[in-house]
């Protein structure tokens, strides 16, 4: 399919609906057909896979994904957008647009009611800054039968995702999605590819997700507040952070006697663990807390 240059495109669905974009909900829409081509192909997309496309603007990247895959729901929480989409994708029955906040839609509900019969699911994403993190922790927590993620997001964060241990970048995010995914990122994406042009420059990063978490944890709740609170203060030592955010009530001493026995040196910093250590640290404390209550 030919497509008309993007740019022109949606500054016409603009001015024909009178429509401003809102700096409170980040919207900026890619305006490069390259970008879109290199998530579609990041994606591995047919005709037996559902798509949950996330943040869909005016539609420019939803056409490609429409071309590609057998099912496209479209969630878009600017309600003026949602008469553009409807309009524009009127004729194409296998792409629904829904009005929401991927935070709040049901999104077992819309995959039980629009893509039973996908044999693969995909969620892709133009991501604002602001709702990066809880949208991904919520993709990934709840543990939707997901094939992989492909998110259009801020640069500095897409390099948080696949961070190795004792890097500026490697954050509680690092480790959340290390757990459920592969992180890798695709594409670094220029600003000047977006109307309105943001400040910062972006990246695709593509999470594929794994058939089991990296590691095994059972206590999962324990597993994700001990490795929060292991970020928390980065520039303290692990015990000193662990004593201060999450047991304070436990003598310290005991709190090092802990890490000594998981085989973690007390002095070490929380930035510096890796994905094993954490779950060991984290199967020691487990036991621990069990003994003590």
């Amino acid at each position: 399919m030919n497509h008309k240059p993007i740019s022109a495109r949606t500054r016409e669905l603009l001015n024909a609906y009178g429509l401003k974009l809102k700096k409170s909900l980040g919207q900026n829409f890619l305006t490069d057909s390259h970008v879109l081509s290199k998530i579609i192909r990041a994606a591995e997309l047919n005709k037996d896979s559902g798509v949950i496309e996330i943040g869909p603007g005016i539609g420019a990247l939803t056409e490609r994904l429409a071309e590609q895959a057998g099912k496209v729901v479209a969630v878009e929480l600017d309600q003026r957008l949602v008469p553009v989409l409807k309009e524009l994708f009127q004729h194409q029955p296998h792409v629904e647009i829904i009005h929401g906040d991927a935070l709040e839609v049901d999104l077992g509900a819309v995959i039980q009611e629009h893509m039973r019969d996908m044999k693969t699911l995909h969620v892709v994403a133009n991501l604002p800054y602001y709702v990066t993190s809880p949208i991904l922790i919520r993709l990934l927590t709840e543990r939707y039968p997901l094939t992989n993620i492909v998110i259009m997001i801020q640069k500095e964060v897409a390099d948080r995702l696949a961070a190795k241990p004792g890097t500026k970048d490697y954050s509680s995010l690092s480790v959340l999605v290390q757990y459920f995914a592969e992180a890798e990122e695709v594409a670094k994406v220029p600003s000047h590819v977006f109307v309105p042009r943001p400040q910062v420059d972006s990246a695709v990063a593509r999470l594929t997700l794994r058939e089991r978490p990296a590691v095994e944890v059972k206590n999962e709740e324990l597993f994700f507040k001990i490795v929060r609170a292991s970020f928390a203060q980065r520039r303290k030592t692990l015990l000193n952070t662990l004593h201060a955010t999450l047991f304070a009530r436990v003598d310290k001493h005991q709190v090092e006697a802990w890490l000594n026995e998981a085989g973690i040196d007390p002095k070490r910093r929380g930035e510096t663990l890796n994905l094993e250590e954490f779950a060991t640290l984290v199967e020691v404390i487990d036991q621990k807390l069990t003994a003590l209550s």
